[in-house]
């Protein structure tokens, strides 16, 4: 039998929430009456929940990269609610350089954070939504996630790595009754580009013409507003379906069409190629 997802307020996990989405759905969920562990690195960035919303709001200090600390607040959470509907794998940031220029424990980093980080909570949750018979993991990729812009190479390649992840897991664990969405930002107007959100790699003369060509495109992105994207997450929970990918933001479907009939025409330019090498 399904769960029930209508009757009864909906408990959520989410991390990263003191700024940018993570503080967009944690808001939502509250001020609809439901539950939200709330967490995020420095907890006095998330401590207004506790003060505006009372019990609903759990507030627990997190950092994803460190296990000891997921499994603490995955625990304090279930037992503090008695059950985890959502979990939302959002805590993230980006790292600014070229391929050749970013330093190796910087990219490691990165990876903690931005793939481990979500795959630790994860492994910590699917035993508690096993037993339930139900769930739903979300967690915050990026259209980038599809395709890649220099001097972000390894932030796209973090997402894409998060996709294949999520995307594994989301067949892995139907049968349990657990869903997965992928959930995939275009540009909005959110401190994911401030200071506290990027990490900067040691520049290097050769490339500060590209530089500069890439930081004036960005700069000329429309970016959405982050608060428009809060009853797209609360449709996407409520749904008996919910779909594997979700993009938020206008103007991304016919980017990631393009760019996969880009691909499309290079594979059929080499199919012979391609053919040939079957042996």
């Amino acid at each position: 039998m399904e769960h029930d997802k209508t009757n009864e307020p909906k408990v959520w996990f989410i991390t990263g929430s003191s700024r940018g989405f993570g503080r967009v759905w944690t808001e939502a969920a509250l001020q609809r009456g439901d539950k939200v562990a709330a967490t995020a690195r420095n907890t006095d960035s998330i401590a207004d929940f506790k003060e505006k919303y009372g019990d609903n709001a759990l507030i627990l200090p997190l950092d994803v990269t460190k296990p000891d600390q997921v499994q603490h607040a995955v625990k304090a959470a279930h037992e503090h609610f008695g059950k985890l509907d959502i979990v939302i794998n959002n805590a993230g940031y980006s790292l600014v350089g070229t391929i050749e220029e970013a330093r190796p424990e910087d990219i490691r980093a990165l990876y903690e954070t931005n793939v481990l980080g979500p795959v630790s909570v994860i492994r910590e949750v699917l035993p508690i939504m096993r037993k339930q018979g139900y769930g739903h993991i979300l967690g915050t990729s990026s259209n980038l996630g599809h395709f890649v812009i220099p001097l972000i190479g390894y932030y796209c390649s973090s997402k894409w790595a998060f996709e294949a992840i999520h995307e594994s897991l989301a067949a892995e664990v139907k049968a349990f009754g657990i869903h997965v969405t992928i959930i995939e930002p275009g540009a909005y107007a959110t401190e994911f580009g401030s200071q506290a959100s990027l990490r900067f790699s040691d520049n290097q003369a050769q490339y500060d013409d590209l530089r500069a060509s890439v930081w004036e495109n960005i700069g000329q992105y429309e970016k959405g507003n982050p608060d428009a994207t809060a009853s797209a997450i609360l449709t996407v929970v409520d749904t008996a379906t919910p779909p594997l990918r979700l993009f938020l933001g206008s103007q991304n479907l016919d980017g990631i069409k393009q760019t996969y009939a880009d691909r499309i025409k290079v594979w059929e330019a080499w199919q012979d190629i391609a053919v040939a090498a079957q042996g």
